[in-house]
């Protein structure tokens, strides 16, 4: 059964559409930039008071947690009110804590500053769920339907340009100013990304989706129900669901890549920081890359979809495989990281290509009005899985001496998981076209 296209005629020209999306990938590029080495700068920091392994994955934590917990609300929230009021009291609060985060981190030592840390984080955490989602969701608001793929790309490259910049960046402005430093940096560029979002037009339709719903009573049982509908919207999708079969085990599989690298360079293969560093970087300048040709690119559309979300992934897949020949192979330092930064600059390309595709899709398909709904559900069900990923796979890197097999497994299983949801996927593709 073909599925029903959302509403796009908002009136909003090309011209309009450049400035807001200049405006977003800014606004991106500033929060971003400053977010990662603001967390730079508090891994450092709890090292050096705590001496604690957990100091640089402590938002790991908290990040999926968070996001489970608040996954009702937030997905009601979002679908509910405008989505500049709800911007405006999100980076409010997050300034807000900030502020009070910066005013009490000293009045605690030790391992006590875990306490003023991890409040914050939960607010950090809801601030960001939050204002992802939103944006995702207000799409449609801030531009017409010929630049959402370039909305969606541009931000994305300006995300990846701070990938880039934000480890030298970080390593110096610790030297220079410590992280009172760096927290007095991500309060000047919250309120920098705040007025940018002021400025922002967000169009919304003549029957505005919001205007039956602002007076309604909130209960418990009137927000599970709200979500309720959401849900089963995404049954509906035979689209969304195989997706997510495919997303959640990508995710779960692909945190042996994440937290692997480190340690098989660093521990097992004893190459140093160097080769660790080089290979992140190759990875960012993929996801630039990437994110830059889907801008130089026509809308994706719907036409041909189904190559443009498989061939992304196979080439993700027979990536990581590759990486974990390379580690199994006798190389010098020099090597492992010229080599193992190509694979993943070739594998962050396939992999940025496969987010925009797969969000741009989305927001042509799902009807305005559960937009939120749906993407903080894809968002928590695909970051949940994450922290059981990252603890299995610490488990088996630390029995093994052989950390190259488990990714060269690990790209066999994507590989052939892959393969199995193929016919299902096309099939279902064609089955909601217009």
């Amino acid at each position: 059964m073909a599925i029903k296209q959302p509403d796009l005629t908002i009136n909003i020209s090309n011209h309009q559409s450049s400035l807001q999306i200049f405006k977003a990938a800014a606004s991106n590029f500033i929060s971003s930039l400053s977010g990662k080495m603001f967390t730079f700068g508090l891994g450092l920091m709890l090292l050096d008071e705590t001496h604690s392994a957990i100091s640089f994955g402590i938002n790991m934590i908290i990040s999926p947690i968070v996001g489970l917990l608040c996954l009702v609300p937030i997905g009601n929230l979002i679908d509910t009110y405008p989505h500049k009021t709800i911007l405006t009291g999100s980076l409010t609060a997050r300034t807000l804590a900030l502020i009070l985060f910066a005013a009490s981190i000293n009045l605690f030592t030790a391992t006590a500053k875990l306490i003023p840390i991890v409040l914050f984080l939960i607010i950090d955490a809801i601030s960001t769920n939050v204002n992802d989602t939103c944006y995702s969701a207000a799409t449609h608001e801030l531009v017409n339907a010929h630049n959402i793929q370039r909305l969606s790309s541009l931000t994305q490259s300006a995300i990846s340009l701070s990938s880039i910049l934000s480890p030298a960046l970080g390593v110096g402005l610790y030297s220079l100013v410590g992280f009172s430093g760096f927290v007095i940096l991500e309060i000047v560029a919250t309120l920098a990304s705040f007025g940018i979002m002021l400025t922002m037009k967000f169009h919304y339709h003549a029957t505005n989706q919001f205007a039956n719903s602002q007076h309604a009573p909130v209960t418990s049982h009137s927000q599970f129900a709200k979500f309720h509908s959401g849900l089963n919207y995404m049954r509906s999708r035979t689209m969304i669901k195989i997706t997510i079969l495919l997303s959640v085990i990508l995710n779960f599989l692909y945190t042996a890549v994440t937290i692997g690298i480190p340690y098989i360079l660093k521990d097992q293969l004893h190459t140093g920081n160097g080769p660790i560093g080089v290979l992140e970087t190759g990875s960012a300048i993929g996801m630039l890359l990437g994110s830059l040709l889907l801008t130089l690119l026509p809308p994706t559309g719907q036409k041909r979809f189904f190559l443009k979300l498989i061939i992304p992934v196979l080439i993700l897949d027979s990536q990581i495989l590759l990486l974990g020949v390379l580690f199994m192979t006798s190389q010098s330092p020099t090597g492992y990281a010229l080599l193992g930064s190509f694979i993943m600059g070739i594998l962050a390309f396939a992999l940025v290509i496969l987010n925009i595709t797969f969000q741009v899709y989305l927001q042509q398909t799902v009807p305005t009005k559960l937009l939120g709904r749906v993407v903080a559900t894809l968002t928590t069900v695909n970051s949940s899985i994450m922290p059981i990923g990252t603890l299995m796979f610490t488990l088996i890197f630390q029995s093994t001496t052989h950390g190259g097999l488990v990714l060269i497994i690990n790209g066999i299983l994507l590989l052939g998981y892959t393969l199995l949801l193929l016919r299902p996927l096309n099939q279902a593709i064609h089955s909601e076209q217009p």
